[in-house]
């Protein structure tokens, strides 16, 4: 070995051990912090956004920011299970997209629950089997998933974060070649997801639906001349061979996802809040709900309509708007909707997703 090789390694050492020291020295103050709140809520996510947000933007390199991001969650991940154990339901099985944004967003240090519906994600944190849960809201190629819109709505659980997964999909068999492909399982949204990529590819193989990616993978496992269209973490677990990688039509293809929970969350600095709301019967009703946005200098960053069950050709709108509902443009805002709408409803603020 070098002279110059084992210096740089003397010091790399050197630096383990402070590091070492100081994480364990984190660790015992999230510790103290735990007995300092009694029985108040293990996860703060605005303070988890702030800490977040803060490495990101000091970070100098040559670490990414998505790296910097990575590396803090698994700390805070790791510190949080020192005070209690954090369960956290995603719709399964194990292998899917949803369990994936479950680690993205709170660390390997938590207990993934596995549930066979958005439905039972939505019991299972209502009931206290799970602390939070975690359901997918949108699809930047297949757009809103209708069903977790629907349960938001009649649910008394509230919206406490967001996670943006970026989806990559891939074609998973036990075959050795595309061309043995003869069926092709797959949830509808992956379906939607890679047409231009199937037809291209596999145009005479059969799709057929699943009730998730994994689901699919267990069956393209279990059957001869049949694939997945899955995530790459679901040929792991079901020994499937990737045939093909990155499928999706649309390379930035990412998903949203929501961390559902009965906790009202503080203002982070850079917030979001989501609420839904229903205009009268009338010529410019619609507009006129627009208005208390405009006037009080809120920005809307989404709006999806949605039919109301109340009567035919009657619709919901589903909006989210820049800042914290305790700001007070957006407060303002707020009252003056509640005064105009037939209905309105707040689902939560929350912490932008980092």
């Amino acid at each position: 070995m070098s002279d110059e090789l084992k210096k740089y390694r003397e010091q790399i050492d050197r630096i383990d051990d402070e590091l070492l020291k100081l994480f364990n020295q984190r660790a015992g103050l999230a510790q103290q912090i735990g007995r300092a709140k009694g029985n108040g809520a293990v996860l703060r996510p605005e303070r988890e956004a702030q800490v977040l947000q803060r490495m990101a933007q000091d970070n100098r390199g040559p670490l990414s920011k998505q790296a910097v991001t990575q590396l803090f969650t698994e700390i805070m991940s790791q510190c949080r299970a020192l005070e209690a154990p954090l369960r956290v339901a995603y719709l399964g099985p194990h292998g899917t997209f949803s369990e994936a944004a479950v680690f993205q967003r709170f660390g390997q240090a938590t207990e993934g629950v596995s549930a066979e519906s958005i439905d039972a994600v939505f019991k299972a944190v209502e009931s206290g089997a799970a602390n939070y849960g975690l359901v997918p809201v949108e699809n930047s190629t297949e757009g809103a998933i209708g069903r977790t819109l629907d349960l938001l709505l009649s649910s008394n659980l509230r919206i406490c974060g967001e996670v943006l997964l970026q989806v990559h999909q891939c074609v998973l068999s036990n075959e050795n070649d595309l061309s043995l492909v003869r069926k092709v399982y797959s949830h509808p949204q992956s379906f939607g997801q890679c047409q231009g990529w199937l037809n291209a590819h596999l145009p005479h193989a059969e799709r057929i639906t699943a009730s998730s990616n994994a689901d699919a993978a267990r069956l393209a496992a279990e059957e001869s001349f049949s694939a997945a269209v899955a995530g790459e973490q679901a040929a792991d677990h079901f020994r499937l061979k990737v045939l093909a990688r990155n499928i999706e039509d649309e390379s930035r293809n990412t998903t949203r996802f929501l961390v559902i929970g009965n906790q009202d969350v503080a203002a982070s600095g850079r917030d979001k809040t989501s609420l839904v709301m229903s205009a009268a019967n009338r010529p410019g009703a619609v507009h006129d709900l627009l208005v208390p946005l405009a006037q009080n200098g809120v920005s809307m960053t989404k709006l999806e309509s949605r039919p109301s069950r109340a009567g035919m050709w009657e619709y919901l709108f589903y909006v989210d708007i820049e800042g914290h509902q305790s700001d007070a443009r957006v407060a303002a805002a707020l009252e003056q909707l509640r005064q105009i709408a037939s209905f309105v409803k707040v689902l939560g603020s929350y912490p932008v997703a980092v």
